[in-house]
């Protein structure tokens, strides 16, 4: 009596697999001369162009932003918005929110500004043989990778270029333009106060200087140095002179009861007293109105100081005089301060680039990687020529009634007929 020995499925499916890959190993092992060929063929070709692609240089340097976000860097965000720099603009709101000064810097780079002047510096359109600025940004976009570590804020610049010396000066490139951006576009408040004491100070610089002027023209014409100690001094010269004639004229009444009129030292007491006499009308002066121009010319007259009766006359206007050159000393000393502390401040306010690593020249190219490119290509044309091989030999098993064989029946006289009419001599060929 035998025995009926049942095998699972699974081992069927197993072995008809196996059996299917192995007949597709035996066709290929058919035609193993024309894939040692291809094989041949793609890897020359594969190597001779892997050494025609254009060496490319990476040169990488790295910057460490400000840690802390301050105010000043939320306007500086809202002035590049304003200013068109694409996308820029959203992130001016976001920087109150979400984003960090890292993300603001990385923007900053990728801006049409800076790429604009790289552009112009290097001749970027001459270099990747372009005829309009916008290509020329797209490949210098597609030549720099600008990365930023989230945990440590470290942003990395690479730009990559055929030319090593270009690179270090393309990378260096980056960072000047963005110092200079970040300097150009800082609207802090300190900024602004800055600027708006400095216009302040300017101005009252030349106040200063008019009053002085004025105070000076005044004092000169007006022999007025010192209108209250001027007072002071013409009141003690006055009484004393005013003292000594009444001393003379006492004098002046013995001598002419002993003497008489006609003596000589009666004569030369009266030339005395009136000496005196016109030394005293001349300190006190007249007491009638300033000439026009509230100024006293007595230096036309040749006196060195104004008299007594026109001093309070001309301690008005003096002491006006002198109060604007004072109020005009005060505000420009606090506006001097304020003007050093606006300095301080905004220097501390602007936004402060760490360069961690300056780009240097690299020794060895980046890209292309010789080896692994031969080695992909030189398999891709491996593949594709067994793809067609099976493919072909699948085809060759259908039957004619196929519906695949009788579209392309269909088809094949179609596209033969065009072929005919777009291109001279296919006829022959075909």
């Amino acid at each position: 009596m035998s025995t009926i020995v049942s095998v699972p499925d699974s081992l069927q499916q197993e072995q008809r697999l196996l059996a299917h890959w192995a007949i597709r190993a035996a066709l290929l092992w058919q035609h193993r001369r024309m894939l040692a060929r291809v094989t041949i063929i793609s890897f020359a070709i594969s190597l001779t162009i892997a050494f025609l692609l254009p060496k490319q240089y990476k040169s990488t340097a790295s910057i460490m932003p400000p840690e802390q976000h301050s105010t000043s860097t939320a306007m500086l965000a809202a002035l590049v918005g304003r200013g068109g720099l694409g996308s820029l603009g959203s992130l001016a709101g976001g920087l109150l929110g979400t984003h960090t000064t890292s993300e603001l810097f990385v923007e900053l780079l990728k801006s049409g500004t800076v790429q604009g002047h790289l552009i112009d510096q290097f001749d970027l359109k001459h270099v990747y043989h372009t005829r309009y600025r916008y290509n020329a940004g797209k490949r210098l976009a597609h030549h720099t990778a600008i990365k930023e570590d989230k945990k440590s804020g470290v942003i990395t610049i690479e730009v990559e270029d055929t030319s090593p010396v270009r690179a270090r000066d393309m990378a260096q490139a980056y960072l000047d333009e963005l110092n200079k951006l970040v300097n150009t576009t800082s609207t802090s408040a300190a900024r602004q106060e800055r600027i708006f004491i400095e216009h302040r100070l300017q101005k009252v610089q030349n106040d200063l200087e008019q009053a002085q002027l004025n105070l000076s023209a005044f004092s000169s014409k007006n022999s007025t140095i010192d209108i209250k100690e001027q007072t002071h001094a013409m009141v003690e010269a006055g009484a004393r002179v005013q003292g000594e004639l009444l001393v003379e004229q006492s004098g002046l009444q013995a001598l002419r009861q002993i003497y008489g009129d006609g003596n000589v030292r009666v004569k030369e007491t009266q030339a005395r007293i009136a000496a005196l006499q016109r030394d005293l009308a001349s300190m006190t002066g007249s007491s009638a109105p300033l000439p026009s121009g509230d100024s006293y010319a007595n230096n036309d007259k040749g006196e060195l100081y104004p008299p007594l009766r026109q001093l309070p006359r001309l301690a008005v206007p003096y002491a006006d005089l002198y109060r604007r050159v004072k109020v005009q000393e005060t505000v420009y000393e606090l506006l001097t301060q304020q003007y050093e502390m606006a300095r301080v401040e905004e220097a501390k306010d602007v936004p402060v680039i760490s360069v961690i690593d300056t780009p240097g020249i690299p020794e060895k190219k980046s890209f292309p990687p010789r080896l692994i490119l031969t080695a992909v290509l030189t398999l891709l044309a491996c593949a594709a020529t067994s793809a067609l091989i099976l493919l072909r030999e699948m085809w060759s098993l259908l039957p004619l009634d196929d519906p695949r064989k009788l579209l392309v029946s269909e088809i094949l006289p179609v596209v033969r007929r065009r072929c005919r009419a777009l291109i001279p001599g296919w006829n022959a060929n075909a």
